[in-house]
């Protein structure tokens, strides 16, 4: 299996987005009434779905934030990890309780696809915040044991990049103004519906 790259995941046609989000949704109704995650058949799927793909679902009620869990390497078929993220996301997110039977009603499900993140290369902060693209790339901070990231939707909220890859750090356990030699910066884009 070959994972999705920049060029599918511009692609999804309608039928498609509407059967991930479906995927998302019975996951997680599945679960509520099954109590065990759902395993998907793949076989049942157009090809693009069976590719390896990398995703984050989230979950939204009455607009709020209610629960995002994703994957940034692309490590199993889309549709598989559609539902795996959509599980996690309703279930296991710390931020949240589980979600409920009567909440499901309410639930909004987005996703994202992630293309593959590609290493940035820069010689200081001034030079990574003049290569970020606001509203465009979805960044992956790693240094040492702080790991973090955004989706490029963060940027509705933090639309300016110094103050995005602040509170980037500060997602990762380390300070705003935080600078090393070890940093890594990741990017990567995403298909959102």
């Amino acid at each position: 299996m070959s994972s999705i790259d920049a060029d599918t995941t511009n692609g999804f046609r309608e039928e498609e987005k509407i059967l991930l989000r479906q995927v998302a949704k019975n996951a997680v109704e599945y679960k509520l009434q099954y109590g065990t995650p759902l395993n998907v058949d793949t076989t049942r799927y157009p090809r693009p779905l069976r590719e390896r793909g990398a995703s984050f679902v989230t979950l939204k009620k009455h607009g709020e934030l209610r629960g995002c869990i994703g994957s940034l390497e692309a490590r199993r078929p889309l549709v598989e990890d559609v539902a795996h993220n959509a599980h996690a996301a309703a279930f296991t997110d710390p931020r949240f309780p589980p979600v409920s039977l009567p909440e499901l009603p309410e639930l909004e499900f987005h996703l994202s696809v992630l293309t593959p993140a590609t290493p940035m290369q820069f010689e200081s902060e001034k030079d990574l915040l003049e290569q970020i693209r606001p509203g465009t790339d979805g960044l992956v901070l790693e240094d040492g044991p702080y790991r973090s990231t955004f989706l490029p939707a963060v940027w509705e909220s933090l639309p300016d990049a110094p103050q995005f890859l602040q509170h980037l750090k500060l997602k990762a356990g380390l300070p705003k103004d935080h600078w090393s030699d070890t940093l890594k910066i990741s990017r990567y884009t995403t298909e959102s519906f």
